[in-house]
């Protein structure tokens, strides 16, 4: 039985266009990706905290140090310009695998650049 785990996470990235006559995605900077371990056309779960909404769709890499974050096709109905979302990835893995998981979990600043890279500990905290 394997388990599904968190992996990567970008979190609090502000939303930098919305595309709507595009096939459904997100386009992410590639050095988010490659910082939170998200390859492309992974499928990802994003939440918008304006709002709350929570919807999955998948990854298109964007350009390295642009900083964009652009909800494409029926996803930019979710988020508008300016708003924070939160970027999930997941993978299924044993339970021997579970119990040494460590998510990468990446802060950006206000540009959308890799701030820090981080990890949780108990309780859902930022170290």
């Amino acid at each position: 039985m394997n388990i599904t785990m968190l992996k990567g996470k970008i979190h609090r990235a502000t939303v930098t266009q919305a595309e709507l006559n595009y096939v459904g995605s997100i386009t992410v900077d590639a050095d988010l990706l490659d910082a939170a371990g998200i390859l492309e056309y992974e499928a990802v779960q994003v939440v918008n905290i304006a709002n709350g909404n929570r919807f999955l769709t998948y990854t298109i890499a964007g350009e390295r140090g642009s900083g964009v974050i652009c909800l494409n096709g029926a996803a930019a109905r979710q988020a508008q310009t300016g708003d924070k979302v939160i970027l999930m990835s997941y993978a299924q893995v044993t339970p021997e695998e579970a119990k040494t998981m460590q998510p990468k979990v990446v802060l950006v600043d206000e540009h959308n650049a890799v701030a820090k890279i981080s990890h949780y500990e108990k309780h859902g905290k930022l170290a």
